[in-house]
């Protein structure tokens, strides 16, 4: 298990408290910085926690000051945790590219060198800062929720789908939903996996729906006016696998909107209440 997280910020939010911890983790051989809110509930006993992914560029910090999220988890009682999307620091390898390297995790286990030994983002998201959340803080170990926006979107809807039991609901602001089939995730898992198209497959929610042993339903918010829309997103596609699995998904075409926070933290309160209503569910069977 991570050594316990040092807090390095902490500030006053509707009630509760935006406070920024880093801690060393084992899994990736760095020192970790992760956006951890907690809401005025949290002071009477645990609450359940949304886990937020972000993307491409983005560090701990795009999401607690520019999504707005704060007033909501307030209001439902919710923690939101915000980590970083890749590891960084001495001897961690980086690209000059902005879509490798750090800041460019994908949200998977890498098994190529130079990158196998720091970018295991799938088991830091999945396993490792779970139980450093719930071990430090006021979190309800049984209720938990995954949502992320463009790559982390990505990640939010493949660990979501191979992790049946874990989450009790699932969210994407544009994601990333077929990155076998698009430039950035074929750069991206060309580096981090190399040709073995069957390890691709491993993290591409589209590819992953067909066999998905759990039927969470699926709220996605995409812009119309989103630059990366037709290159990079693709969400039709998904729609399209969605409906042959009969998975049940909520695809929402916001017009107008485009791949900014501006669209994040217009639509985060839909977000966050579809994840507070799961959660207060009782767990299906």
């Amino acid at each position: 298990m991570s050594a316990s997280p040092t807090r390095v910020s902490q500030n006053r939010s509707f009630g509760g408290d935006q406070q920024v911890f880093r801690h060393d983790s084992t899994v990736l051989g760095c020192a970790m910085n992760v956006g951890i809110y907690l809401p005025p509930a949290a002071a009477s006993g645990p609450c359940p926690v949304v886990y937020w992914l972000s993307g491409l560029t983005c560090n701990e910090q795009n999401f607690i000051t520019k999504a707005a999220a704060q007033e909501h988890a307030a209001r439902l009682g919710l923690i939101l945790v915000a980590p970083d999307t890749s590891p960084r620091g001495e001897g961690v390898p980086d690209d000059d590219a902005y879509d490798l390297g750090c800041g460019a995790g994908f949200y998977l286990n890498a098994t190529r060198e130079p990158w196998a030994r720091h970018y295991r983002m799938y088991d830091y998201v999945v396993d490792e800062l779970p139980a450093l959340v719930e071990a430090h803080f006021p979190a309800d170990k049984e209720r938990r929720s995954i949502l992320g926006h463009s790559m982390g979107g990505h990640g939010a809807l493949v660990i979501a789908l191979r992790n049946p039991g874990r989450y009790r609901a699932v969210s994407a602001f544009a994601p990333i939903t077929a990155p076998s089939q698009v430039p950035w995730g074929q750069k991206a898992f060309r580096a981090y996996l190399g040709e073995d198209q069957a390890a691709w497959a491993e993290y591409d929610a589209t590819a992953l729906l067909p066999s998905a042993k759990e039927r969470l339903p699926i709220l996605v918010d995409q812009g119309d006016k989103d630059q990366f829309l037709e290159r990079e997103l693709k969400p039709e596609r998904f729609q399209r696998a969605c409906e042959e699995a009969g998975h049940p998904l909520t695809l929402r075409m916001q017009p107008g909107y485009d791949h900014s926070y501006y669209t994040i933290a217009t639509f985060i309160g839909d977000h966050l209440t579809h994840h507070a209503t799961a959660l207060r569910a009782t767990p299906r069977l």
